[in-house]
């Protein structure tokens, strides 16, 4: 039997191209400053059995539908929310994703958005590349303390929402949580939460950081009158999907300073930025790097290829979303 040809959307770690390599043929998109364009994704799965995707590839029914031979599509991705699984189910295709190995990365990244919008860091790096620096005492880009605030996680009892509260020990910051099922007090104590109702935690914090899932829910769970709740000097972080933001709302509260400024990785009509968000000056806006380090990105790799791996050789493997189909 011929080796399988496996499409990979994006580059990624060496060590998981090599392992790639002895399982079948390998091509890889070779640009890894956009996404793949959804034509050249179509017509690359055509000619392939194995699709290695990421995490920002929309793997749709006219994706899925490209090659009725496609045995497996193998997602570097937590959760197969760009993956039309219905449809890859019922194709006899398994999906396969990776587990929570992102948690401190993004916890990182989270805290580093709230000191770099809180200390103007990004405004201060246009003033001095474009030649100007009005010294070190000016009072040209005052900002807020992070040490000793409230930090407010939304969705926080999760794994990222406590790497965050780890990091805001640190600095002195007292941490509330919401979630709409509360942990067990003992584990509150464990990780330095403390539970209030949703609503107290947003008149409450001067840092509001969100880690909610998706979905029907917690779409538009922050918009205009959650921030008309919050703090004039407050600050909202997303590292965790982007509709959960109302950015429309967002947009005129932050020009009418409702609130002093955000942290964004995520945004609601992602891979697009809006305009209007671009345009403002107490926003740090990053294109989704709460994974982006050398370490966690190799790890992922890897244990995409691990499903690979298993698929190839017969066996269901642990991250599989749709595992009755390997049974048929």
């Amino acid at each position: 039997m011929s080796k399988p040809r496996i499409f990979v959307t994006q580059p990624i770690a060496a060590s998981a191209v090599e392992r790639l390599r002895k399982l079948g043929s390998v091509k890889v998109f070779a640009d890894d400053s956009r996404i793949i364009p959804h034509k050249t994704l179509v017509e690359a799965v055509r000619k392939a059995d194995i699709l290695f995707c990421l995490l920002h590839d929309k793997i749709d029914r006219a994706v899925i539908a490209a090659n009725p031979k496609l045995r497996h599509i193998a997602a570097q991705s937590i959760s197969p929310s760009n993956v039309d699984v219905a449809e890859a189910t019922a194709r006899g295709i398994p999906v396969t994703v990776v587990p929570p190995v992102t948690t401190e990365a993004t916890a990182d990244l989270t805290f580093g958005l709230m000191l770099a919008a809180a200390r103007r860091m990004m405004e201060g790096d246009r003033l001095v590349r474009a030649g100007k620096f009005p010294g070190g005492q000016s009072r040209h880009l005052l900002g807020s303390y992070v040490w000793g605030k409230t930090l407010g996680l939304i969705g926080g009892g999760g794994l990222i929402g406590k790497a965050v509260a780890k990091r805001a020990h640190g600095f002195s910051m007292r941490v509330l949580y919401w979630t709409p099922r509360r942990k067990p007090e003992a584990e509150e104590r464990a990780a330095g939460l403390t539970y209030v109702p949703l609503d107290d935690l947003l008149r409450e914090s001067d840092f509001v950081s969100l880690h909610s899932p998706l979905n029907a829910q917690t779409r538009h769970q922050i918009g205009k009158r959650e921030f008309g709740l919050m703090k004039k000097t407050a600050f909202i972080v997303n590292t965790a999907r982007g509709p959960i933001i109302d950015e429309e709302a967002l947009v005129r509260a932050l020009k009418a300073k409702k609130i002093a400024g955000a942290g964004l990785d995520v945004f609601e009509h992602e891979p697009k930025v809006s305009a209007e968000l671009k345009k403002l000056k107490n926003v740090v806006l990053a294109p989704h790097l709460g994974s982006a380090t050398v370490e966690v990105r190799e790890e992922m790799a890897n244990i995409v290829v691990d499903n690979i791996e298993a698929v190839l050789a017969g066996r269901t493997p642990p991250g599989c979303v749709n595992p009755d189909v390997l049974k048929k």
